[in-house]
């Protein structure tokens, strides 16, 4: 199955934005019938949400990383500060 055709919340961040970039770059071109249009951005802005909730994701975790005496340790994240 190609990644046009999955659920974006199935695809990697590297997927989804490749897939992100393939339609900016189709719609950018302007030849894309008005129907067709629509619903290459619906899927645009779906892997764009799936792209935004993963950068969430990984910046969490990279800021429950704590330089500790003895290096890099990891401690729980401090959600809702």
């Amino acid at each position: 199955m190609s990644t046009e055709t999955r659920d974006p919340s199935q695809l990697s961040f590297e997927e989804s934005l490749a897939e992100l970039e393939k339609i900016v770059s189709h719609l950018e071109r302007g030849d894309v019938p008005l129907a067709d249009s629509i619903r290459i951005y619906k899927r645009g802005a779906a892997l764009k949400a799936r792209c935004e909730s993963q950068l969430k994701d990984a910046q969490l975790e990279v800021d429950q990383i704590v330089m500790g005496p003895d290096g890099p340790r990891t401690e729980p994240a401090k959600l809702g500060q």
